[in-house]
């Protein structure tokens, strides 16, 4: 794909990330960078894994690389080894659907994939070269390769409406933007830190919970993909007190029957984000944090992890909407507009689409040119884009969010169009009957999916089921599978899913 030019007035990915990394790896040594599955790891030690695989990866000429994002100091490693020779990740799932990963694997065009597990299950691919990393060490270190800020950093793919994932394409100038707006917030980490990092790596929080830690010389936290991500992050404050955590707003939904067990005055700051943050939640939740700094932040992946910011006050006064805490202002380096259904601005105080530009927005989705063409667009010289979310500007330029403006939702954080799983479903019917995906949200809230399909029962929910857990990974499986004989349709003709919700939630 073509890079837009990079326009940065920031440093360099490679001042920014590389060389800071690599300073961290030298005079750090002895301390600890990551603690994975009870077991701590230095600085060092990360080092010669990093020293180890790029070694391996010196005679690859590829630059799109795949990354089997397992929770193992061999995977952390390697992100690291791939940006030092000039490299990108594109991170696969170990327990999603084969079928998804292989598709991901094919739109990238993907010959080789590092692979800390015993056994790959990619290894019988022939036209893919499998590296195990799990013992690859050295103590050779090589100078960074020299590398540009238009060339990418990492691809992640998200849910696509087409039945296929779509792939968001992060340069490293976009992540040396991130590093800078989120030091010019007056975040910072130091060596004495403990940092959660509770996302799966196929998920672009995951980015800011290891990268802004080992940039500071601070120590990472991580949970697993086979554990109760809740329990496993209630179990990591309670024992090692953390002092700096970014979690989705449903952590503190599933933690609050445990608050009377926690009690971490060393947190200095806890941020959340990937969903709307209930301000009694947060008020709850700021009581076991006593003199941490609470902060809700927001931004879409193609905007490069989060890119607003508001601080929220425990003694009252928050800005709120239908008990949401507000997502605030712009980020350094982000600009944002509210705009109409003819993409010019609102005004303040009234809703409208959020839009956004500045450094930190992605060159494009991944070889897919009709959706950068509807997705992006040009105002005053300007690029944006469509976030697809409601929302509403102040006078003092703090942003309320309200919710999506399509069939788009949110569940543990992740982004699901609801026309994939549609698509998914319509497949194992060869009379193409017509399926909808109807979102259920619960008095926070939190998203679960029902499935309706127009005919009469007939005994196919269980192959459905199958089907559906073969090609979508766990959190877009629909909680239920109910069969409607015909379809409710409105005035224009077109399935009434207004209707239909309503149908189902009687049922």
């Amino acid at each position: 794909m073509n890079c837009i030019p990079s326009t940065h007035t920031h440093d360099s990915f490679t001042a920014t990330v590389i060389n800071t990394l690599n300073q961290r790896i030298e005079t750090d040594a002895d301390r600890h960078s990551f603690f994975i599955n009870d077991k701590f790891y230095t600085y060092a030690e990360l080092g010669r894994h990093v020293n180890g695989i790029r070694e391996a990866l010196k005679e690859i000429q590829t630059l799109g690389i795949g990354l089997v994002a397992h929770d193992d100091i061999q995977t952390y490693a390697a992100i690291i080894a791939l940006w030092s020779e000039g490299k990108y990740y594109v991170p696969l799932h170990p327990h999603q659907p084969m079928e998804r990963c292989l598709n991901i694997i094919e739109q990238v065009g993907i010959t080789t994939i590092l692979d800390s597990s015993a056994q790959s299950r990619y290894a019988a691919i022939p036209s893919v070269q499998v590296i195990p990393s799990s013992d690859l060490t050295s103590i050779m270190q090589r100078p960074a390769l020299s590398c540009g800020d238009a060339e990418l950093a990492y691809i992640l793919f998200t849910s696509g409406s087409t039945g296929h994932p779509k792939g968001v394409t992060i340069s490293r100038g976009n992540l040396a933007a991130f590093v800078s707006a989120f030091h010019q917030l007056g975040f910072t980490l130091n060596q004495n830190d403990r940092c959660l990092q509770m996302f799966d790596l196929t998920f672009d929080l995951s980015v800011q919970s290891y990268l802004m830690p080992l940039l500071g010389g601070a120590c990472v936290y991580t949970v697993g993909n086979d554990c109760i991500k809740y329990q496993a992050v209630f179990q990591l404050l309670d024992d090692h007190h953390l002092t700096f955590t970014l979690m989705v707003p449903s952590m503190i939904h599933y933690l609050r029957p445990y608050m009377d067990e926690l009690d971490i005055p060393e947190m200095r700051l806890s941020l959340f984000c990937g969903e709307a943050l209930p301000l009694d939640d947060t008020l709850a939740w700021s009581h076991c944090v006593p003199r941490a700094e609470i902060h809700n932040v927001y931004g879409p992946t193609e905007n490069t992890i989060y890119c607003t910011d508001y601080m929220v006050n425990t003694n009252g006064g928050n800005k709120q909407s239908n008990g949401i805490v507000c997502i605030g202002h712009a980020m350094p380096g982000t600009q944002i507009i509210v705009v109409n259904d003819q993409l010019q601005p609102v005004p303040s105080g009234e809703k409208g689409e959020l839009c956004l530009a500045g450094d930190q927005l992605t060159p494009g989705y991944w070889n897919d040119e009709e959706k950068n063409k509807s997705t992006f667009f040009i105002h005053q010289g300007t690029r944006y884009y469509h976030t697809g979310d409601v929302c509403s500007m102040d006078e003092e330029g703090d942003i309320s969010y309200y919710g999506r403006m399509d069939a788009q939702i949110k569940i543990q954080g992740y982004r699901i169009e609801l026309s994939e799983i549609e698509c998914v479903a319509r497949q194992i019917y060869e009379d193409q009957r017509s399926v909808v995906a109807i979102p259920i949200a619960d008095d926070r809230g939190n998203h679960s999916i029902i499935l309706a399909v127009e005919h009469e029962e007939d005994g196919s929910a269980d192959l459905l089921t199958q089907h559906l857990k073969r090609l979508l990974p766990s959190y877009m499986l629909p909680q239920s599978i109910h069969f409607i004989p015909t379809f409710p349709l409105n005035v224009n003709n077109k399935i009434d899913r207004k209707a239909i919700r309503q149908l189902l939630t009687k049922a």
